[in-house]
């Protein structure tokens, strides 16, 4: 007697398939009206298997990235920025400087999609089936900071290390002491040459002594992340300033029409 199909998925599930018992029961409904032999419902059951795992392996990753929300590239409107390598971006965009653990510096005023394109290229990473983390430099920095003992420290500093893909935004913005110079140090020196990381600034390298006042480790720090770094400046106004301006300004009243004057 044939097994019930649901039962058959009840027991692909103590096994610890990934794919949902209603996509189960559907294969099997369906490889029982094709008549499959055993070899091809084999085969069309790992491929569902497959794609089960994937999906709940980016789910997972993507949770963990803390990307938030994003336009994608496609609407970035190029034609906004006076400056900007294009061709540039969009070779990131393909991922070719992970593979070979390089860097990305994002340099530009507020407000000019600085952000947009890290967490695109992170979006990029994700679905390439990499590790990555998003935040800002402050929060990272707060995060560590916060650690009472060494092997808490060393265990939450995992989280910046180890992803594929580190993106720390707006660095530049809030300044740090020397402390969390050395944190940031640690980061970018534990990932050189073997992982990627993406830097967001409005800041020259030669300034980034002042985000660090008095921290002696600011010189290696930017001789270690500009190595293999890929530099994308980007000149233009703030998006959101002018967008803000449009909505915000009022409407000029119509000036009305002036009548003729009656003669007497």
């Amino acid at each position: 007697m044939p097994t019930d199909p649901p039962d058959v998925t009840a027991q692909l599930a103590q096994l610890g398939f990934r794919a949902g018992r209603d996509a189960l029961a559907a294969f099997l409904t369906h490889a029982h009206k094709s008549r499959f032999g055993p070899t091809e419902s084999i085969e069309a059951l790992v491929a569902l298997e497959r794609r089960a795992r994937e999906a709940t392996n980016l789910a997972s990753r993507t949770r963990a990235a803390y990307l938030g929300a994003f336009k994608p590239l496609d609407r970035f409107d190029w034609a906004h920025p006076r400056k900007i390598d294009r061709e540039l971006v969009e070779r990131l965009a393909t991922l070719d400087f992970v593979g070979r653990g390089e860097n990305v510096l994002l340099r530009g005023q507020s407000g000019v999609g600085k952000t947009m394109l890290a967490k695109n290229l992170g979006h990029a990473a994700l679905l390439a089936g990499k590790t990555v983390r998003f935040t800002t430099l402050a929060a990272a920095l707060a995060d560590l900071l916060q650690q009472e003992s060494l092997p808490a420290f060393e265990r939450r500093l995992k989280r910046y290390t180890r992803p594929a893909l580190l993106i720390l935004d707006e660095l530049g913005y809030l300044p740090c002491d020397s402390r969390a110079a050395d944190i940031l140090f640690n980061i970018i020196s534990r990932r050189h040459e073997h992982r990627s990381t993406v830097i967001s600034t409005n800041l020259a390298f030669k300034q980034w002594g002042t985000v660090f006042p008095g921290a002696a480790c600011v010189v290696a720090l930017v001789d270690r992340f500009a190595q293999h770094c890929h530099k994308v400046d980007i000149d233009a106004d703030s998006w959101r300033d002018r967008h803000s301006f449009e909505r915000d300004s009022p409407e000029k009243p119509a000036t009305p029409p002036s009548r003729p004057t009656k003669k007497r």
